[in-house]
């Protein structure tokens, strides 16, 4: 299977099982897209049909370029065959059971009151808590437990607003610190928070503690404060800016993201990063929002237009930034197109349910953040382990040969069959497809491929 498509005035095509990425000129761009269809003598007449007139354009030449697209379909670059396909279930049934990460929930409460939150202001649709050292201790103990022989293991601190819980915070890392010593484990810890509770405490033990930070800022103060308010109906940008300025500063600029969410309010999110690069960050993540169809923020097919040029567009700033010297980060559009995800992740997906789990304040287990309080997938508790094991079965199963809309797509191997939880919540099965979804991640991976193949050809 290929993929060729015209971006940022390059001619792409993606040979998609083998990864490879081929930049070539217009030509041997409509060679390859009639290559599979037509014999030799066939393409020779059409090529010298369609550029009649242009002395370059020769059958010797056209033969030629037949001739290496042989080549390097032989050497498994071009055309190559999927043989993914049979191993996908069993490599995940490999790792099923070896947990590498958790999602600490150690607040269901917040103080902002988000319209669009999917977490329903913090208490996933049940009873507001926070978590207790104690609860937290035998959450590391289990992640230790089931980690088999990982070495590295991965916690996020997440709410609701995790710093209202931060004393027990410090507490369970100075605990981590000392079991890993232990038990020859490395924790990488993160954090989310939506800044409102920042200070020197806070930035002294983060920049100590957490491996990354992620900060929730949704781009221009409009923007931002037409959703994330307190309980007074009060905007949070002007309080949460300076703090998050402050934090970024100590951290020396690394190791954090500003997290934004762009909604039916603000399709042109594009806007929304130049104002956080305005406002110093270089590190970006904008996301679209997560909620019902029917829910005033979602977005709609009328947006679908106006996302996708950005998307466009913040590949042209970024390039334009990178040859400036004054580069940036956006998350969504970073890829190894010379080594990247091993083929288990290619295929195999997040993981979640099966090597990442999120932890209630009580200690129940769900396969992820977005599943929290959705009884049904509830997978068990941080003291008896996986009691449900259809539920986390279902999981294992997942993988991106199990969806049947996934097997023509040319993305799938980057996108592994995309979000669980946006498909269960799209279709009602986590084997499901998000089809908004899927339209925005193709667009995003033909940017970031467009973005990294003009950033190698400017070094050669």
């Amino acid at each position: 299977m290929i993929h060729c498509y015209k971006l940022g005035g390059l001619n792409i095509v993606l040979d998609i099982c083998s990864g490879s990425v081929h930049v070539v000129d217009e030509v041997a761009y409509d060679i390859i897209g009639m290559y599979e269809s037509g014999s030799r003598e066939e393409i020779c007449d059409r090529i010298l049909t369609k550029y009649a007139g242009r002395e370059d354009v020769t059958k010797a030449e056209i033969l030629e370029c037949c001739d290496q697209i042989e080549e390097l379909k032989a050497a498994g670059k071009l055309f190559t065959p999927d043989t993914f396909e049979p191993m996908a279930g069993d490599l995940k049934r490999k790792t099923s059971g070896v947990v590498k990460a958790l999602c600490l929930h150690v607040a269901h409460i917040c103080n902002l009151n988000c319209s669009y939150c999917f977490a329903s202001q913090g208490k996933y649709h049940g009873d507001r808590a926070v978590m207790s050292l104690e609860v937290g201790k035998r959450a590391l103990d289990f992640l230790i437990e089931n980690s088999t022989g990982r070495r590295n293991l991965e916690v996020d601190f997440f709410g609701g607003e995790p710093l209202m819980n931060f004393d027990m915070i410090r507490e369970l890392v100075a605990y981590a610190r000392e079991r890993e010593k232990e038990c020859g484990k490395n924790f990488r810890f993160t954090l989310t928070t939506n800044g409102v509770l920042i200070d020197d405490d806070v930035i002294e033990f983060a920049n100590k503690e957490m491996s990354n930070v992620v900060l929730s800022l949704d781009g221009r103060k409009e923007v931002h404060d037409r959703y994330r308010v307190d309980y007074a109906g009060q905007g949070s940008w002007e309080k949460i800016v300076p703090k998050f300025q402050r934090l970024v500063k100590a951290r020396e600029g690394r190791n954090y993201y500003m997290r934004g969410t762009f909604t039916h309010a603000n399709p042109d999110f594009l806007n929304d990063i130049r104002q956080m690069l305005d406002l110093g960050f270089k590190e970006l993540s904008m996301e679209p929002v997560v909620c019902a169809p029917d829910d005033p923020s979602a977005l709609t097919d009328e947006d679908l237009p106006i996302v996708l040029e950005q998307y466009e567009k913040l590949a042209e700033l970024m390039l334009k930034k990178h040859r400036e010297g004054d580069p940036f980060t956006f998350y969504h559009y970073m890829i190894d197109l010379k080594g990247g995800p091993c083929i288990y992740k290619r295929i195999s997906g997040c993981g979640s349910g099966t090597e990442y789990m999120a932890v209630t304040p009580w200690g129940d287990l769900y396969p992820c953040h977005q599943f929290v309080g959705e009884e049904k997938f509830k997978l068990g508790n941080i003291w008896d382990g996986v009691t449900n094991t259809e539920a986390q079965d279902e999981f294992a199963s997942c993988n991106v040969y199990s969806r049947p809309e996934c097997r023509d797509c040319w993305a799938k191997l980057y996108c592994s069959g995309g979000c669980a939880a946006n498909a269960y919540h799209s279709t009602g099965s986590v084997k499901g497809v998000y089809k908004y979804g899927c339209e925005l991640f193709r667009k995003r991976m033909e940017c970031a491929i467009m973005l990294e193949a003009a950033k190698t050809m400017d070094v050669e």
